[in-house]
């Protein structure tokens, strides 16, 4: 049988169809336009998605025999927010993760409700980019549609509803929405009392590997599909991702060395940290999982190389750095360019080289550049350390982890195991993975991931190496707390 994977990202819905083998047989993608109708905003119609992934699946699935495909999931862009009417229009275009407007209603959120009171309710804080945030931005800006809505979704759960008919969402990407009570995994009664939304407007809650309904008749005529086709809730994009990398049970963790980064730490039980350094959500594996999000890690190095050095020959430049060369750099850099999420969660930060001496060369500097992501990403490290997971090895993955020299730097920052996979599809490719589950091809969602995702190379420490960088960490950290102050006048 086949299983169709949806990753419903911001510049394209990518779509994937895989044999019950976990044997990717074809990929496709469609792009749909992204609006900016006022500085920091960032908006798309839901009418594009949904025409992007009707041709996306004609498409993907032109080749194959139709009546072997048994299950449709989704991967998709977080904390979007789509509102609808009783007539099932889309009452205004959605506001996505990326839209900064809501500034006031997160400082609102933060520091008059209280971070205390937040995280109680949700295990999170406020951030720009949740779904309150933008709820309340509405229900101040836009009076007449927050009186229209009928309901509340995520981008992913539009496609879902159009699909299926069935208003559901999953608790992975509802973890993301600042309306979830996470470790409860139903919705937060104090966040929709002080947002001003029923829970009647809010979506039934799924676990990412179940069955949410089956494919209307004039959307499978049009397809081609059978009736019988079941669509499964799917997850947020991290979470799919993760999914899609193995990422799944008891302190597994994956790093992904994109234009920003992350840390994904799976687990059974719930936890939280005291500060809330990282997103505590559930998991689509029906555990929960932690997050560190760094904003920019592997946009550092592109833009040290190309804007900076003005070369792309990123090979050349890594020789020099040898591994005696590795953690006796006295040159250090945070990676703050645009700012930092976790652990920080500071908006002023910005990148700083600090400890240059008149030999410092430039092989030192772009060693500082990629140590310095590797030191913030294991400042996030540290934080699940300290509510007792024990991670002994991590995937990592993403455009950065290409490079030999840094994922060798990365090994010994974190002193674990770093483990290549075979296949990088990311969300899609988690999405069909938990369309095989809810169709029962697989017993659950650990089964399938430890059959589907293989390892083909690792990546070990150093005991020499690693201790040296133990050492230039306990320096690196002490670098942001010194400086904190000093961001916010410069801007």
């Amino acid at each position: 049988m086949y299983y169709i994977g949806v990753d419903l990202g911001t510049s394209a819905v990518k779509l994937l169809l895989m044999e019950g083998n976990g044997k990717i047989v074809n990929v496709v993608s469609k792009e749909y336009p992204l609006y900016f109708p006022n500085p920091g905003w960032s908006e798309q119609k839901p009418e594009d998605w949904w025409s992007a992934v009707k041709e996306g699946l004609k498409l993907l699935t032109r080749e194959f025999d139709k009546t072997k495909i048994a299950g449709i999931s989704f991967g998709g862009q977080m904390h979007g927010l789509v509102i609808l009417d009783k007539d099932d229009n889309v009452i205004r275009p959605a506001i996505l993760w990326n839209d900064g407007r809501t500034q006031a209603e997160t400082d609102y959120l933060n520091n008059e409700i209280g971070k205390d009171k937040l995280s109680k309710y949700t295990a999170n804080i406020a951030f720009t980019g949740f779904t309150a945030p933008k709820i309340l931005w509405v229900k101040n800006n836009e009076p007449e549609n927050f009186a229209k809505i009928e309901k509340i979704m995520l981008p992913k759960d539009y496609i879902a509803y159009m699909l299926s008919g069935s208003f559901c969402t999953d608790v992975s990407d509802a973890s993301g929405m600042l309306l979830f009570d996470v470790e409860h995994k139903r919705w937060s009664k104090e966040m929709i009392e002080i947002c001003g939304i029923k829970e009647s407007q809010l979506a039934k809650i799924y676990e990412s590997y179940e069955v949410v309904g089956t494919l209307k008749s004039d959307v499978a005529k049009e397809l081609g599909f059978s009736e019988s086709v079941k669509v499964a809730a799917g997850a947020g994009d991290n979470a799919a991702a993760a999914i899609g990398t193995g990422t799944v049970g008891d302190a597994r963790c994956n790093i992904s060395l994109g234009t920003s980064g992350t840390i994904f730490i799976s687990n059974k039980s719930f936890g939280v940290d005291k500060n809330n350094a990282l997103h505590s959500f559930a998991h689509a594996d029906g555990s929960y999982h932690l997050m560190g999000c760094m904003l920019s890690a592997a946009s550092c190095n592109k833009w040290w190389m190309e804007d900076i050095l003005q070369t792309t020959d990123f090979a050349k430049e890594q020789e020099p750095v040898t591994d005696e060369k590795l953690g006796n750099n006295h040159v250090y850099f945070l990676p703050y360019l645009m700012g930092e999420r976790s652990p920080h969660n500071d908006a002023n930060a910005r990148g700083t080289f600090i400890g240059m001496t008149m030999d410092s060369s430039r092989a030192d500097m772009y060693q500082a550049v990629l140590e310095g992501v590797a030191f913030a990403i294991r400042d996030s490290f540290e934080v699940a350390k300290s509510l007792g997971i024990d991670i002994q090895a991590s995937k990592i993955c993403g455009g950065g982890a290409k490079s030999p020299l840094w994922k060798k730097i990365f090994a010994n920052v974190l002193n674990i195991r770093l483990d290549i996979i075979e296949s990088e599809e990311g969300p899609g490719y988690g999405g069909a993975i938990l369309a095989a589950v809810a169709c029962g091809e697989y017993a659950s969602v650990q089964e399938a991931a430890d059959r589907l995702v293989k390892v083909v190379d690792t990546v070990e420490p150093d005991a020499e190496i690693a201790k040296r960088y133990e050492e230039r960490y306990q320096k690196f950290r002490k670098v942001y707390p010194a400086v904190k102050g000093i961001f916010a006048e410069i801007q």
